[in-house]
């Protein structure tokens, strides 16, 4: 049933991405916005980067702080998701089969992955969400035995 499906065909696109220099409240303000809990970064439409909620809890700083809230906001304003970003990020093509990304996926307990052209060009993400999306569509298609 999925052996011939491609990354390609279950992907988020366009996928929603910020640059290097976007500060970390501006990147956190549209993950929460968009309810998206990974959010790629770029440089030149290539992907350099990703930001998630993982990310965001590391850097984020901790109540035993000193510092009051509005020192406290002018500093997460002046962070940029390049500080704080993963860099090694693990990417998958569009024309992988949705087999051997869903192998990749469990055994690493990704939750997303960025897929990218040759160039390293981002030109979607697949997520956990698309995979329930794709297994409900492909679950509508299928007749049951009588």
């Amino acid at each position: 049933m999925f052996k011939d499906i491609k990354v390609k065909d279950w992907m988020t696109h366009p996928v929603i991405s910020v640059p290097l220099d976007t500060s970390v409240s501006t990147a956190q303000h549209q993950m929460r916005e968009m309810h998206i809990r990974h959010l790629p970064i770029v440089d030149h439409h290539r992907l350099v980067g990703i930001l998630s909620l993982g990310d965001l809890r590391e850097a984020s700083p901790s109540d035993a702080t000193a510092l009051s809230i509005w020192e406290l906001n002018y500093l997460w304003e002046q962070l940029t998701v390049e500080k704080i970003m993963t860099r090694k990020v693990i990417t998958v093509r569009p024309n992988d089969l949705i087999t051997d990304v869903l192998r990749m996926m469990i055994d690493h307990k990704f939750s997303a992955l960025p897929v990218v052209d040759e160039d390293r060009i981002l030109v979607g993400i697949l997520t956990e969400t698309d995979i329930f999306r794709m297994v409900i569509g492909l679950s509508e298609h299928v007749t049951s035995p009588i």
